[in-house]
């Protein structure tokens, strides 16, 4: 009897982002549990697992014997999206990295950009380093939402070729996720990571620290106002 796949939240909240009947490439699958679970639940015919190490892959490779799906996924051993060829894909999963890096995997891509390839990013850090990216480099979130799995609160976001209008500080760090439920606990942990890094900027003695510390101010304000109209919303 094969194996069935049970997606933890962060994953499954990643799954929901998938085009149905993508053919779709995960760039650092590790154990193929995404792709396993989307063609299981019939919601794509095939996948790409790629991975930059052997060892990850040969546990996608057991899964995917695990689960009988042999046939329906192939192995890339690779860096990020170069060994894959743009007509064999139809959509582009990278998650569980830092933002700085998947943006590193998409500047050696820009065929996703050129073809207009769905991209399901969920980068684990430096959020607003890669929403200034995307901005600058011809891409548009066209989607974000969150979810909790333990104390831990995880983005994702759906991404495409186009432009975006100018993105606020507060934006570049908070996303836009108007009416998710989660909102309210991901702006109080960003006010407070914001807050922690300008005391310790204030109490700096660097020359030229002022700029950043103005930065930080405005960006606190702006996520305070941004905390504000979540709670009329919530009214």
């Amino acid at each position: 009897m094969s194996k069935r796949i049970e997606l933890t939240p962060r994953l499954a909240m990643v799954a929901e982002l998938v085009p149905e009947g993508a053919r779709l490439t995960d760039v650092g699958t590790d154990h193929a549990y995404l792709p396993a679970a989307l063609i299981q639940q019939g919601k794509i015919p095939s996948a790409i697992a790629a991975d930059l190490r052997q060892g990850p892959l040969s546990r996608a490779r057991m899964t995917a014997q695990a689960c009988e799906l042999g046939e329906k996924i192939s192995f890339r051993l690779c860096d990020g999206l170069v060994g894959i060829r743009p007509l064999e894909t139809d959509a582009v999963v990278i998650a569980g990295m830092g933002g700085e890096t998947i943006a590193h995997i998409l500047s050696m891509a820009p065929w996703t950009r050129d073809r207009d390839v769905p991209l399901i990013l969920q980068p684990m850090s430096s959020h607003g380093d890669l929403r200034r990216w995307l901005a600058e480099h011809g891409y548009q979130i066209r989607r974000e939402q969150l979810c909790q799995e333990g104390d831990t609160l995880y983005l994702a976001m759906l991404v495409g070729a186009g432009e975006m209008s100018e993105l606020t500080a507060a934006e570049q760090e908070a996303g836009c996720l108007d009416r998710d439920p989660l909102r309210g606990k991901w702006l109080d942990r960003l006010l407070e990571k914001s807050r922690r890094a300008l005391e310790g900027v204030s109490q700096a003695r660097t020359p030229g620290i002022g700029a950043r510390r103005e930065e930080l101010e405005q960006l606190c304000r702006e996520l305070e106002e941004m905390k504000k109209e979540w709670e009329t919303w919530l009214q």
